[in-house]
């Protein structure tokens, strides 16, 4: 097996009223991801809003989850940036600094194609001495990593993983079958809510932004599927499903990424991980209206007494 797999949790980062790294707040964050039993941490990803971190920021973010990690299990470090060069000075940094994987997206902003999207991996993945994940997030960099796109980096040996979160299961199926005589490319569905679907299908783990909240449940989760008790998997999947719900609840007045993340961070909050749900600007954090219903969910599932 992979020394890549299971549950690797987004991390989530905090920040004071001030909008500044809570390192405090932090250091809980990864115990109670460790206590819960997952087997990595994704630093510096969308969760993480790894793109309102300037470049010290980041080191230190990285620094400083590789410190309270203290070798428990790998560490994955965003390296995201529009362009290719600008990536592999994050990558040289999060290497130093003792990430064991980094995660890259294709180039965004920049008007690219495919070719050039391959050409940014191998450029990267020629600056560090690192196993590069590939991210296909196409929501937020504008461009999806096409079945032959991955297919052809991992057959080369540029990235040694996925992590997708295009919401493209059927192209996630057709990569996993396409690369099925590697053994050692793993990858994980960044999907919440079809972790039992995406394990069916071959998947290595999974890279869950709710496992902030509840990083039992999902290993519980993982654990199941591996053990091919599919019906409890299912049950438990379908409680998760009902905890993912927070993410809609301040939808309309805040983005997408705030409702979800700041739903994260306010039941963070609520349970006593982290000391404010603040979000960067200008993302708008969940108000108090919305946190009680939060509260709800997080009752309603088991969560909270």
């Amino acid at each position: 097996m992979s020394r890549f797999h299971g549950v690797v949790p987004p991390v989530v980062t905090p920040l004071t009223l001030d909008f500044k790294v809570d390192y405090p707040s932090f250091t809980r964050v990864i115990e109670h991801l460790l206590d819960g039993g997952v087997d990595g941490l994704f630093v510096l990803g969308s969760t993480s809003e790894v793109v309102f971190h300037d470049n010290d920021e980041r080191a230190r973010i990285i620094e400083h989850a590789v410190k309270i990690n203290n070798g428990r299990v790998p560490i994955f470090a965003g390296v995201i940036d529009p362009t290719t060069d600008r990536v592999i000075q994050h990558a040289k940094v999060a290497q130093s600094a003792g990430a064991d994987a980094l995660v890259v997206t294709a180039p965004f902003y920049t008007r690219t194609n495919q070719a050039e999207t391959i050409d940014h991996f191998r450029y990267v993945r020629e600056a560090v001495d690192r196993p590069v994940i590939a991210y296909d997030i196409p929501v937020c960099v504008h461009i999806k990593l096409e079945r032959k796109t991955t297919v052809t980096l991992a057959r080369e040996g540029t990235v040694a993983g996925l992590k997708d979160s295009s919401g493209d299961d059927g192209n996630f199926r057709f990569v996993k079958q396409d690369l099925a005589d590697i053994s050692d490319f793993f990858a994980m569905t960044g999907s919440e809510i079809v972790v039992d679907n995406a394990a069916l299908m071959g998947a290595q783990g999974v890279v869950p932004g709710l496992a902030n909240v509840d990083p039992k449940g999902y290993v519980k989760l993982w654990r199941l599927t591996q053990a091919g008790k599919w019906d409890e998997a299912r049950q438990e999947q379908e409680r998760l499903c009902r905890l993912f719900e927070m993410v809609w609840i301040s939808l309309g007045r805040t983005s997408a990424g705030s409702a979800g993340v700041g739903a994260f961070k306010t039941a963070m909050q609520l349970l006593g991980v982290i000391d404010t749900n603040t979000m960067a600007r200008p993302q708008r954090s969940l108000n108090a209206e919305e946190a009680a219903a939060v509260k709800t969910i997080l009752k309603q599932t088991g969560l909270l007494g």
